[in-house]
């Protein structure tokens, strides 16, 4: 043969490789930001300390009951959190996230118009896994498990959601039922805002509750998935002296990463 045909072939198997390389790039997810500031310090509890507090715009965040929650980025895009086939009067979200606990956290029959429905569970078995970049928001999951009233372990029944928007790292933690362990904490990193249950029963005790709060060092605690004013109460009795509490009138709070509150808070939104 030909040093001409040996050259050739040579040539199309590095464009072969080049192109292989390139699908790969292309198709790994987006470097997360809230990993990124969580690495820049050592260990695995992380500060809330937010690298780039210029005001990238303004994300609203609104109570629609029990744990869901419509979040709206800057650029329009509408994400709903334990989606049941509710998100608002006439809101079609762009996505929505759901978890398999109970069926007050999703639905089997999600409106077809919504472009995407990111389970916290694997139909499939294992765990779980969403890397997703629509507009100006990028959404990943960590896998937890959850325990039925029997206290049967299911692996990977749950997802943490966390949905970095406009320099923030928001987490929603769905239906969780313990504490977090260094490699949760390690996949989470960051986060400034998180949307936390606080019922005592279903989900985790207030204890467990508090430590998980102190893990994450989140700015603002919003609380959810609870039934009544006496289980609310409860909740921020506990948490009183650890955050400064604010109680809204309304169910929604527009909030930045240039006027995140420097001491932690927690912000109450009334439900439906």
């Amino acid at each position: 043969m030909s040093r001409n045909y040996h050259f050739t072939i040579a040539i199309t198997l590095a464009l072969g490789l080049l192109c292989f390389q390139a699908a790969i790039v292309s198709a790994a997810p987006k470097q997360s930001r809230c990993l990124a500031v969580a690495n820049t310090t050592p260990g695995v509890i992380f500060a809330s300390l937010n690298a780039n507090t210029q005001n990238q715009g303004d994300v609203r965040i609104t109570f629609v009951g029990h744990s869901t929650f419509l979040i709206e980025s800057p650029g329009g895009i509408k994400i709903a959190t334990d989606y049941t086939g509710y998100a608002g009067p006439n809101i079609l979200p762009d996505v929505v996230t759901m978890n398999r606990a109970h069926s007050s956290h999703y639905t089997d029959f999600p409106d077809p118009r919504i472009q995407h429905v990111l389970r916290g569970w694997n139909p499939e078995g294992g765990q779980a896994s969403h890397n997703l970049e629509v507009g100006d928001v990028y959404i990943r999951n960590v896998p937890t498990d959850t325990r039925s009233f029997g206290l049967d372990l299911e692996a990977f029944g749950n997802s943490i959601f966390i949905f970095e928007i406009a320099g923030m790292c928001i987490g929603h933690l769905g239906h969780l039922h313990h504490e977090l362990t260094p490699q949760h904490l390690g996949m989470i990193g960051h986060l400034d805002i998180v949307l936390v249950p606080v019922d005592r029963i279903y989900t985790m005790n207030l204890e467990v509750v508090m430590t998980v709060l102190k893990q994450l060092r989140a700015r603002v605690v919003l609380p959810m998935h609870y039934f009544d004013s006496f289980t609310l109460n409860n909740f921020l009795d506990v948490a009183r002296p650890h955050f400064d509490v604010e109680v809204s009138e309304q169910n929604s709070i527009v909030l930045s990463a240039a006027t995140l509150p420097r001491k932690p808070r927690v912000h109450v939104l009334p439900g439906p």
